[in-house]
C-alpha cells in the first residue's frame, strides 16, 4: 500500500515537498474508527508511548513510595526541552532516591531548548544526562528499580525488569505480545520495539476509556493523564507543540510526540486513540497532521484552532526573513 500524503510543504504556490503517512483513530476494542494508509504496519512508537512506560512507575507502588508529585509523573512521560524548571526537578527527583545524575544510563546531548544550550556554551558547562530530553523517563525506571531492590547500573538493557515490565504493561494495553516483535535501540539506549500502528491507537483508546481495565490499571491511568494535564509544561516546554495544545485543552487532549515524525494522542471526551507516522521522519509534517486530525474529530474547538492557526498553517521563512512559503497538512478524507 501506498501511504497517502498527509502534509506539504509550499514554495510560493507550488508544492515542494509531500509528506506520506499513516493516521489509526481506534476506539478501546480495537476497532479502527477512521484510517489513512497502512495502519498495520510496524512502527517504531520512540517517545509517543512513554505515559505507558510509566504505568509500571504508579502501579508498582514506587510513586506513592516516594511521593512523587504530578510535576514528577508528567516528566516521567515527557521529552522535555531540559530547561531549568525540567532539570531542577529531576535532579531533587534523583536525590530523593538517593542516586546522583551519573545513575541516568540515557547520554548527554544539548538541551533542546535553544536559550538553555547557549546559556551553558556561554557558561563553558558541557551538557550532562540530565538534559537528555529522555532523563525523565529514566528517573521513573530508576525509580521502580530502587523500590523493588533490583539493580541500577545496566537499568536499560533488554533483560533488566526495568524494561520488562514496561513490554507487558505496553502488551496488556496493545492487545500484543512485545518479545515476539522486532526491536532495536532507542536515542536513550533503552529497547524501542516495532509494533502496528492500529494496535499504539488502541493502546491510547484504552488511556482515553480506560473503566474496563480494572481498579488498579484504571487507576494508574487516571494518575498519569491528571499529572500530564495539570503540567503540559514538564512534557516538553517552551514553544513545543505537545505543551500548547495541552494548555489550551487540558484533559480533553492527552498528546504526545515522538521522533522521526510519530505522534499519539487519547481524546477522553471520544473515547479515541490516535497514533500517526509520517514516513519520511519529518517532525514538522507529523505537527500539522496531528493538528488536522484532532480537527477532523471535533477535539478541537473553535478557539483551540484559532490560537493553533500559526501552528496549522506553519510559515516557512528564510535567512533573510522572507516569507517562502507554509507547511500545511493536506486534506483528511472520511
Amino acid at each position: 500500500m501506498t501511504n497517502p500524503i498527509l502534509a506539504n510543504t509550499l514554495r510560493g504556490d507550488v508544492i515542494e515537498n509531500r509528506h506520506r503517512g499513516a493516521i489509526a483513530v481506534c476506539d478501546p476494542l480495537g476497532r479502527l474508527v477512521h484510517g489513512w494508509g497502512d495502519t498495520d504496519a510496524l512502527v517504531y512508537p520512540r517517545s509517543a508511548i512513554k505515559a505507558l512506560q510509566a504505568l509500571p512507575l504508579v502501579e508498582s507502588g514506587a510513586a506513592d513510595h516516594f511521593r512523587l508529585g504530578d510535576a514528577e509523573l508528567a516528566l516521567a512521560c515527557s521529552s522535555h526541552n531540559a530547561e531549568l524548571a525540567h532539570t531542577e526537578a529531576i535532579h531533587d527527583w534523583l536525590t530523593r532516591i538517593g542516586l546522583g545524575d551519573d545513575a541516568l544510563e540515557c547520554g548527554a546531548h544539548p538541551p533542546l531548548h535553544d536559550k538553555t544550550a547557549a546559556a551553558l556554551l556561554i557558561n563553558h558547562v558541557s551538557p550532562g544526562r540530565i538534559h537528555n530530553n529522555c532523563s525523565g523517563k529514566h528517573t521513573g525506571m530508576l525509580t521502580t528499580a530502587r523500590f523493588l531492590g533490583e539493580a541500577i547500573h545496566g537499568y536499560i538493557e533488554r533483560e533488566h525488569p526495568a524494561q520488562q515490565r514496561w513490554f507487558d504493561a505496553l502488551g496488556e494495553m496493545a492487545d500484543l505480545d512485545m518479545r515476539k516483535l522486532p526491536w532495536s535501540y532507542d536515542g536513550c539506549g533503552i529497547p524501542v520495539i516495532a509494533m502496528p500502528l492500529r494496535s499504539m491507537a488502541t493502546a491510547f483508546a484504552r488511556v482515553a476509556a480506560p473503566d474496563d481495565l480494572g481498579a488498579a490499571r484504571g487507576g494508574a491511568i487516571a494518575r498519569i493523564t491528571a499529572a500530564i494535564a495539570a503540567n503540559p509544561f514538564m512534557i516538553a516546554g517552551t514553544g513545543r507543540l505537545c505543551t500548547e495544545i495541552m494548555e489550551l485543552t487540558g484533559r480533553r487532549i492527552i498528546v504526545k510526540t515522538g521522533a522521526d515524525g510519530v505522534f499519539t494522542a487519547a481524546l477522553p471526551e471520544q473515547g479515541l486513540g490516535i497514533a500517526l507516522k509520517i514516513d519520511d521522519g519529518t517532525r514538522e509534517a507529523a505537527e500539522v497532521t496531528v493538528l488536522a486530525v484532532l480537527e477532523h474529530l471535533g477535539a478541537l474547538h473553535a478557539d483551540d484552532l484559532e490560537a493553533l492557526a500559526m501552528r496549522r498553517r506553519v510559515p516557512i521563512t528564510n535567512t533573510r526573513g522572507v516569507l517562502t512559503g507554509y507547511r500545511e497538512a493536506a486534506e483528511l478524507r472520511s
